[in-house]
């Protein structure tokens, strides 16, 4: 098939209309090769199904799992487990939109491909900065991405391995960087914004949101990031959301812009907590999101009944499995004729752009890709492993089908990326 066609094809379907200059979505999509790959998720998949992607077939004998759908290296970060209420700071998958029960070798494999896009990111974003001492820093270079990608599939085995040896378990979670550690800094930056954090105040996300000192509490006022809701809208929305929540509903807002592959869906944030106003860390953000199908089911619609569940049950179904302390505040909800995703906002989420895992001598010159790729592989096990918690058999199959395959999925992946910056290219020429 043409591939023009069949990319105007998939626009049409998943996006409502072709490649455009006026979509916020496709406007970020342009940026990188990479945020392109953020953006087409269900891409992937479509290829997958047309032989496009051909993996071994060894691979699909590993029992299947929850797995992210979206599994790309800046869907792993910081967070307070347990939503805003934890007081535990872990690094682990971050988002679960295109959650769903699947084979691992889809999260292994996209993966694989965002190294490599993660790599050229971080040259163009070096290239294009207007800042001297951005583009004096050294670069992750495009030889080092073979061995971030090995590295990647050998840590993932040796954490299934180390399952069989009674060494990690369902409760199992990465909450400590060494300072020679590429995610240190990141991981301290997060310990400030917790609950009594140094920065809690300042960099956490209700500080980033919400006006600390205003009476009584609200959103800030940042026309490119929220917009006020019409009262009847808002009236409904809190009547409608308050069961879900632990406290009054202060006040909400439509959220702008947010996201890559969800950009173009509807949600709203809500700022909960005690009506009377009181220290700010008895308040959080709860977000209400309209729930998209997730992407490998486009494709793939017969791997589980549990896949059937509506769009966003099947999210939080599969976000508490993977998670070793899942949100207290996660549900699904009907309004307006549409299924919406209702979850916490973390207070001290920290997110990985390409940049902080490519650029500068830790990861350049200190093995710090290497690094972020193996703990990824850490936390993405545990999530894939916690799909049976009854036996080790998912543990016994990726030791025994993987290995042989290092090299092979390596290949495979780099060739893939190549076809996204082709894709890429064809996407901006397309655009009306």
């Amino acid at each position: 098939m043409n591939r023009e066609y069949l990319l105007t094809s998939y626009f049409e379907r998943h996006d409502g209309m072709v490649p455009s200059l006026e979509l916020n979505k496709h406007e970020k999509m342009a940026g990188s090769a990479f945020h392109f790959f953020r953006g087409t998720a269900p891409l992937m998949y479509s290829d997958i199904f047309d032989g496009i992607i051909d993996l071994p077939s060894s691979v699909y004998e590993i029992p299947v799992t929850t797995i992210m759908g979206d599994c790309h290296t800046s869907n792993f970060g910081f967070l307070s487990e347990e939503g805003s209420h934890g007081e535990t700071l872990v690094f682990t998958p971050n988002d679960f939109d295109d959650a769903c029960i699947g084979h691992a070798i889809w999260d292994i494999f996209r993966f694989l491909v965002s190294l490599n896009l993660a790599q050229q990111s971080g040259v163009a974003y070096r290239e294009s900065s207007d800042s001297m001492n951005i583009k004096q820093k050294p670069v992750v270079l495009t030889e080092q991405i073979p061995q971030a990608q090995m590295a990647f599939l050998q840590h993932y085995v040796e954490t299934c391995q180390a399952s069989i040896r009674g060494e990690n378990n369902s409760q199992s979670a990465l909450t400590h960087f060494d300072k020679d550690h590429i995610l240190h800094k990141r991981w301290q930056k997060g310990l400030q914004r917790l609950v009594g954090g140094s920065a809690f105040n300042v960099k956490s996300t209700l500080a980033k949101d919400v006006e600390l000192t205003a009476y009584p509490l609200k959103f800030k006022s940042d026309p490119l990031k929220f917009e006020s809701i019409h009262s009847d809208i808002k009236t409904n929305l809190i009547e409608q959301f308050r069961p879900y929540v632990d406290d009054d509903i202060i006040d909400c807002v439509e959220r702008l812009d947010a996201g890559t592959g969800s950009n173009h869906l509807k949600r709203y944030y809500l700022l909960v907590g005690p009506k009377e106003q009181k220290e700010p860390e008895l308040y959080h953000i709860v977000e209400i999101k309209q729930q998209a199908l997730a992407a490998p089911l486009n494709y793939f619609k017969d791997l589980s009944p549990v896949n059937r569940l509506n769009h966003a049950h099947l999210t939080v179904n599969c976000q508490r499995q993977m998670q070793r302390r899942p949100d207290l505040i996660i549900d699904d909800a009907l309004w307006q004729g549409l299924h919406w995703l209702v979850r916490s906002r973390h207070h001290a989420r920290v997110g990985i752009d390409p940049e902080h895992i490519t650029l500068g001598k830790r990861a350049a010159q200190k093995n710090g890709f290497e690094q972020y790729a193996q703990s990824c592989a850490q936390v993405l096990a545990y999530a894939h492993m916690r799909g049976d918690r009854r036996s080790m058999n998912y543990q016994e199959h990726c030791i025994t089908a993987l290995p042989p395959l290092f090299t092979t999925l390596i290949e495979k992946a780099n060739q893939y990326a190549q076809q996204v910056n082709e894709d890429w290219e064809l996407f901006k020429a397309l655009r009306k």
